[in-house]
Order: structure tokens, then C-alpha cells, then sequence
């Protein structure tokens, strides 16, 4: 849980810094390249599908698509070889009316596929600064 609250907090604190494109690729490669990404991926939506939270935000959608989409979204946020083909946050939440406390519950669930697939923190935090700028795109206002 500690760890968690580090996360989010630099998460939190990073997401007003400018974004800029991953220099390298380490963190792709830490994060175990396609294989390692498409099993958080897949972990993550486990852990989704089992969380009371926030599962209803899911149950109609393309389980599939997504999780192809957030493949490619966090290869390329990584530094990866991919290009994200998707739609902008924005759109892909519109109308989804999502709190503050979706998001969170969205990135505990991400958090816990990174450490059940050992997923170093550092590494986790990273990922967790690359993707921290879209909360505000995802959740209502």
C-alpha cells in the first residue's frame, strides 16, 4: 500500500510537468517489452473484472479492442516500437461519467498486475508519470 501512495503521489505531482516523448527504450524493456506490457494488460483487466469499484464501467465494451489499444498505448508511452492507433482519451471516455475515484481504482488495479508480474517500483512509477497527464481526459469534470 505504501508503495501505491508513492506511486500516486509522484504520479500526482509529475502529470503538471510537460510531456515528452520517452528518450529510450529502458523502460520498455523493463516493463518486459510486448509480452511483458501484453500481460500487465491482461492482469490489470483481470484485476478490473474482479474489482466491485469499477467493473460496470466495463461490461459492455470491446474487452478485446481494449486491451490490443492499451497494449499499443503503453508500448508507445514506454518507448516501444508501437504506434497508439486509438482514440484520444477524450473521445474514448466521453460520456462514460467517470470520478476521480474510477481513476484511482483503475491505476490500483494496474498496479497490482506490475507487481504480480514483478515489475520493479521505479519502473512501475515510471509508467505511472507517462500515463498520469490523461486523468484529466478520462474523468468527468
Amino acid at each position: 500500500m505504501r508503495a501505491l501512495m508513492v506511486a500516486l503521489a509522484l504520479a500526482l505531482l509529475l502529470a503538471a510537468c510537460a510531456q515528452r516523448p520517452p528518450q529510450d527504450d529502458s523502460l520498455y524493456r523493463e516493463l518486459g517489452e510486448q509480452a511483458g506490457i501484453t500481460r500487465i494488460v491482461e492482469g490489470m483487466l483481470l484485476n478490473v473484472a474482479r474489482d466491485q469499484r469499477i467493473f460496470r464501467h466495463f461490461q459492455n465494451i470491446d474487452i478485446v479492442r481494449l486491451r490490443d489499444k492499451l497494449v499499443e498505448q503503453f508500448c508507445a508511452e514506454s518507448g516501444g516500437p508501437c504506434d497508439y492507433t486509438g482514440d484520444s482519451m477524450q473521445e474514448s471516455h466521453k460520456g462514460l461519467d467517470l470520478s476521480p475515484s474510477d481513476f484511482n481504482a483503475l491505476v490500483e488495479d494496474l498496479q497490482a498486475s506490475m507487481d504480480e508480474q514483478g515489475v520493479p517500483i521505479p519502473a512501475q512509477n515510471r509508467l505511472l508519470v507517462r500515463l498520469a497527464p490523461m486523468r484529466g481526459d478520462v474523468i468527468r469534470r
